[in-house]
């Protein structure tokens, strides 16, 4: 991908410009003695004093750098993980949300003493617009699951101010699983329908589920299987026709990016993982962001406050009757804004495409490499990540658990397993645009490896992995039998 340099620089310093104007309304802290007199309640004081160890800062260093090398993460190696979109996050990135007029900003401030951040918020929401062809959006969301519950409050509100309030949202069998779980939670039912031979939406099964109960359908493209969804046009028209809403789970934007756009195929609305697609920091539980672009249709449901803009000044707008109120607490993850507005404008639009068509190729390299070893689930070409079965290796006594705990002997981490649920002894595979030739040839060497000791020693794969601190766990005893303990419970 070439970028222009000075071009980015620009960008970088108008960046720190928001940062100065952002202003964070840090006060030094009062001293002891400007501080008001107060004595703590007698039954909230300790009896004892606490037992913190008492340590050199050698010895605390030399611990937190321990733990960090026993760790996997993407700095580290490669982390193929299937719809996650484990994508290298470059350190300007970190560099730029760092800035003191972003990381020293309160909550509680105004909006008078925060208008560059309140301005690069609104600057990377037109961005989002541009990349999805939606109408509207809200950053407030504080990760994709959260957009999808936001999403469907306002496909609720939307039906009901047109005085027809329905039941049911329809989802294909591939969808993740936060799908199901956010429509319930939106209080819908779920409506499930089998893919078809080719892993897509079944169109005549979508036609026999939609009636007048129907609110909308949720469906992710491309699908968790990797594979576009050939007839999306089709497929909103006749939810559309049946008076429903239609939703994109953007899990897998990834691939879309300056290619094509789900506001221009039909879609009423989707969300956007900032911390897949545009590279923020992601693993360990977060943090996130998911923000939902809409179509004008909605707006008026939008989450308050909405962020607006006059010829004086960027505003909060809370006077929004028919909205379905706020669904984070203040304006979302606004690091996660920072560093997302960072990536784009250091990639561009022609590099935002690149990203896609290189995580497509890279997809399908390994489809390719592959494929002589392990089943290609549907056999064609896929877009940013590749799902495959290990039924051939389960032939041999193996299972897809005893693949994923082997990769952990070659430093690689494991792709997602077992999902999606349709696919029997599944390994889902997202290279992402961010690795190169040659780390995909390591990977598909140590696949081919792993292949011939499924064959010539299953025991081997059985007892893996080796060379990490801890041996196989029994995570499903695990999650059943929780065994949690305090530190004053062991001490």
């Amino acid at each position: 991908m070439k970028r222009n340099i000075l071009a980015l620089q620009s960008e970088m310093d108008m960046i720190f410009e928001l940062s100065r104007n952002g202003r964070s309304g840090y006060q030094v802290p009062p001293t002891s003695d400007q501080l008001p007199e107060f004595e703590i309640p007698q039954e909230l004081r300790r009896n004892a004093a606490p037992r913190l160890p008492e340590v050199s800062e050698n010895t605390t260093v030399r611990h937190y750098v321990n733990l960090s090398t026993r760790n996997h993460h993407i700095d580290k190696d490669f982390y193929p993980l299937g719809s996650c979109t484990m994508k290298y996050n470059p350190k300007v990135n970190d560099e730029m949300s760092a800035l003191p007029g972003f990381a020293g900003l309160n909550p509680w401030q105004t909006g008078a003493t925060a208008q560059g951040a309140m301005q690069l918020m609104y600057e990377l929401s037109d961005a989002l617009l541009e990349v999805t062809g939606m109408d509207d959006i809200t950053l407030q969301p504080a990760a994709g699951a959260q957009g999808e519950f936001a999403a469907l409050l306002m496909f609720r509100a939307y039906h009901q101010k047109n005085g027809n309030p329905r039941k049911r949202i329809i989802i294909p069998d591939s969808a993740h699983g936060t799908n199901p779980a956010s429509i319930i939670l939106a209080g819908y039912a779920v409506t499930q329908l089998p893919s078809d031979s080719n892993g897509l939406m079944d169109t005549e099964a979508l036609k026999r589920a939609l009636d007048e109960d129907v609110a909308g359908l949720m469906i992710t493209n491309p699908n968790t299987l990797g594979l576009f969804e050939s007839n999306i046009s089709k497929i909103i028209d006749l939810v559309h026709e049946a008076g429903g809403l239609v939703y994109m789970d953007g899990a897998n934007l990834n691939a879309l990016m300056g290619i094509s756009r789900p506001g221009d195929m039909g879609f009423d609305a989707c969300h956007m993982n900032l911390h897949k697609t545009f590279s923020t920091p992601h693993g360990g539980g977060g943090p996130g962001s998911g923000p939902v672009a809409i179509k004008e249709k909605l707006t008026r449901f939008l989450p308050v406050p909405v962020l607006t803009k006059t010829k004086a000044e960027f505003a909060w707008d809370w006077d929004r009757p028919d909205s379905i109120g706020s669904v984070h607490s203040f304006y979302g993850n606004f690091g996660m804004h920072v560093r997302a507005l960072a990536y784009i404008k250091s990639m561009g639009g022609d590099g935002l495409r690149a990203i896609s068509e290189n995580a497509i190729i890279n997809a399908n390299y390994l489809r390719k490499k592959l494929s002589p070893a392990y089943q290609v689930f549907v056999d064609k070409p896929c877009m940013h990540e590749v799902v495959l079965s290990g039924n051939l290796q389960k032939q041999k006594g193996v299972r897809t658990t005893d693949i994923a705990k082997r990769l952990l002997d070659f430093g690689i981490h494991p792709p997602t397993v077992y999902f999606p649920l349709i696919v029997p002894e599944c390994l889902m595979i997202e290279p992402t645009e961010s690795e190169s030739r040659e780390t995909l040839d390591e990977f598909v060497e140590v696949m081919m490896q792993i292949d011939r000791e499924a064959s010539e020693s299953p025991d081997l794969l059985k007892q893996a992995p080796y060379t990490t601190p801890v041996r196989r766990l029994d995570e499903a005893g695990a999650a059943r039998n929780l065994n949690i303990r305090f530190y004053d419970d062991i001490r």
